[in-house]
């Protein structure tokens, strides 16, 4: 059995310990209503299609705070539902004081790689935002994006196409590097388990085509450059199952770091780290 390390040690270990309050409004925030929702199903209209999403809003915080948005995307073939469950991002929530939207692509699958023929998935992700903005008291400047493969790969794409909207980005096994992106550098954490036979850690994942090419590295390197960092990759490997690979001197504070953990295949990480939680706590880090 790998060991399981607190993650509280992780944070610090990682740079990942967050020096802002959970729940805490951004200095420009206003105040609204703020009603709990428990988890329930959404309806819109996007691109022409009626669309669904999972929305969560805690109970027990001020209508005088806005809240983080975090929106959650699942797997290829995955659902909102099922995804709730694996990342476990609403139970946090209610403890810490944000919003979730889980979403639901058509079909299960994303539309990323981009076809023209499909869905267009980054729109429908924008009226998301502004339909949970309507129900909700959402803070603009503190929307985050996390996903798991497929779901990761989406984020990645937010992250070049919808930066204007997307605080930070923090994929689980699915970093993509979707360039050339425009826009502002966004902030991006990372998770990869190196024993991932599904999405490789090298890259060139068999049958795939343009989904799995470049390897986790790559795709690093490619943020890296977008957010203008000037250091090179820092590599750091400290006893355990688990290493960094990072970049520093980036601009606008957009750090670009990933995690990868020996021994962990194609899954949310829980045992060697508790994901949602440092995801949560990198995401406290950032605001537009």
């Amino acid at each position: 059995m790998r060991p399981i390390i607190p993650v509280a040690a992780l944070l610090v270990v990682f740079g990942l310990a967050s020096g802002v309050e959970a729940g805490q409004a951004a200095p420009a925030s206003t105040a609204c209503s703020l009603a709990p929702v428990a988890g329930v199903e959404q309806q819109l209209m996007s691109g022409g299609r009626q669309r669904v999403y999972r929305l969560f809003v805690p109970e027990g915080f001020s209508s005088r705070s806005r809240l983080p948005l975090v929106i959650d995307l699942h797997p290829s073939g995955g659902t909102y539902a099922g995804q709730a469950k694996t990342s476990g991002f609403e139970t946090l929530a209610a403890r810490e004081g944000f919003a979730v939207a889980t979403l639901q692509a058509i079909d299960g699958r994303w539309n990323v790689p981009v076809a023209p023929d499909r869905a267009d998935d980054v729109a429908y992700v924008s009226d998301v935002i502004n339909h949970a903005a309507a129900r909700a008291c959402i803070d603009s400047t503190r929307v985050y994006a996390a996903g798991f493969s497929g779901g990761g790969r989406m984020a990645s794409l937010l992250a070049c196409r919808l930066n204007s909207r997307i605080t930070a980005i923090a994929p689980m096994a699915a970093l993509r590097w979707p360039g050339p992106c425009e826009g502002r550098p966004v902030p991006v954490l990372t998770f990869h388990g190196l024993a991932d036979t599904q999405n490789p850690y090298a890259g060139h994942a068999e049958g795939r085509g343009a989904e799995w090419v470049e390897s986790v590295p790559e795709a690093l390197a490619g943020w890296a450059k977008h957010n203008r960092c000037t250091s090179e990759a820092i590599a750091e490997d400290p006893p355990g199952p688990l290493s960094t690979l990072r970049y520093e001197g980036c601009a606008g504070n957009a750090e670009v770091r990933l995690v990868r953990i020996d021994g962990l295949g194609h899954t949310w990480a829980r045992t060697e780290i508790d994901a949602t939680t440092a995801m949560w706590q990198f995401f406290t880090r950032h605001t537009r």
